[in-house]
């Protein structure tokens, strides 16, 4: 069973960086040489859940318009690990931070895509941003 497991939250004041990492483990399927379909999503109280990166069908990062150009994702198939490195952190974006991982399908031209569905998720990861 496949399961992921945040770290690397905690408090930053505005305009500090922070990398968070997304542990993967118990994956039993096709072995890639990158992982695909896999995303950080954050969620602040009484907000709804924000996909703020993710890795799409083909491995190519995706990032929501909030974050572009402050935001990487990233990963280490090496050591099953999925990276956010977040830079210029505004106390907006205060929030728990998540890791999840969605099924890879094949379309029928032929496409590798995402289903959209983020079956498997973290626990989470606090982030504080102080101003």
């Amino acid at each position: 069973q496949l399961r992921l497991v945040e770290s690397g939250g905690g408090s930053v004041k505005s305009g500090e960086s922070l990398t968070l990492s997304c542990a993967v483990s118990g994956y039993s399927g096709p072995t890639y040489s990158v992982r695909y379909c896999m995303a950080w999503f954050r969620q602040a109280p009484g907000n709804e859940r924000e996909r703020v990166a993710h890795l799409d069908g083909d491995g190519n990062p995706k990032y929501s318009d909030s974050v572009t150009g402050r935001v990487t994702i990233s990963q280490d198939n090496g050591k099953n690990m999925v990276y956010l490195h977040m830079n210029d952190l505004k106390p907006v974006e205060t929030a728990m931070y998540y890791c999840a991982e969605d099924q890879r399908i094949r379309t029928g031209g032929g496409f590798y895509v995402c289903e959209y569905e983020w079956d498997v998720w973290g626990q989470g990861t606090q982030v504080t941003v102080s101003s």
